[in-house]
């Protein structure tokens, strides 16, 4: 039913001109995908999607969406090609799918690997609670740090973007375009 749903809204998104409607739907789809991550049993990733993809993302889009036109003009030219790789792009990826193991097997490789060792070592080793946040914290600790950084790069890019608009308007320094 979620991935229906999702299919329902991504056609949606697609076929809609308001950029409004597209920033809702987009907050939308992003609860529908914590949803589904929420069934797959991956809380701290539901949590993250739910917090950035719907709410953090769709208030610096409505920010965005603020200081220009509200509705998207018709493209001159038709978008085959745009079209194509798309299509070529996610035949190749439903194509790789089935070279993975099948969901939920014991002997799957990851759990040859490094998931025995963190399982078995991780609260020993990085005296933390549980190993979800020694994986991300400590295992992964410079890979987490990573991401922040970019997250952070990204919403101070947002706010100067924001701030040069703004400063276009009054008429104190020149137009940010």
């Amino acid at each position: 039913m979620l991935l229906t749903l999702l299919v329902i809204v991504t056609i949606a998104i697609v076929r809609m001109r308001s950029l409004f409607g597209v920033i809702a739907l987009s907050g939308v789809y992003s609860f529908l995908m914590a949803s589904v991550l929420m069934v797959y049993d991956a809380v701290d990733v539901a949590m993250t999607e739910a917090a950035v993809g719907a709410g953090v993302s769709t208030v610096l889009l409505l920010a965005a969406l603020h200081l220009t036109k509200a509705r998207e003009y018709p493209q001159p030219r038709p978008a085959a090609i745009p079209l194509l790789v798309a299509v070529v792009v996610g035949v190749a990826l439903i194509w790789a799918t089935y070279d993975l193991p099948a969901f939920g097997i014991a002997d799957a490789p990851i759990h040859k690997h490094v998931a025995p060792h963190y399982l078995q070592n991780a609260i020993q080793e990085t005296l933390v609670g549980n190993v979800v946040s020694a994986v991300l914290a400590d295992y992964r600790g410079f890979d987490t740090f990573g991401e922040v950084i970019v997250v952070f790069t990204a919403g101070i890019g947002v706010m100067l973007l924001l701030k040069g608009r703004r400063q276009g308007r009054d008429g104190r320094e020149g137009d940010a375009r």
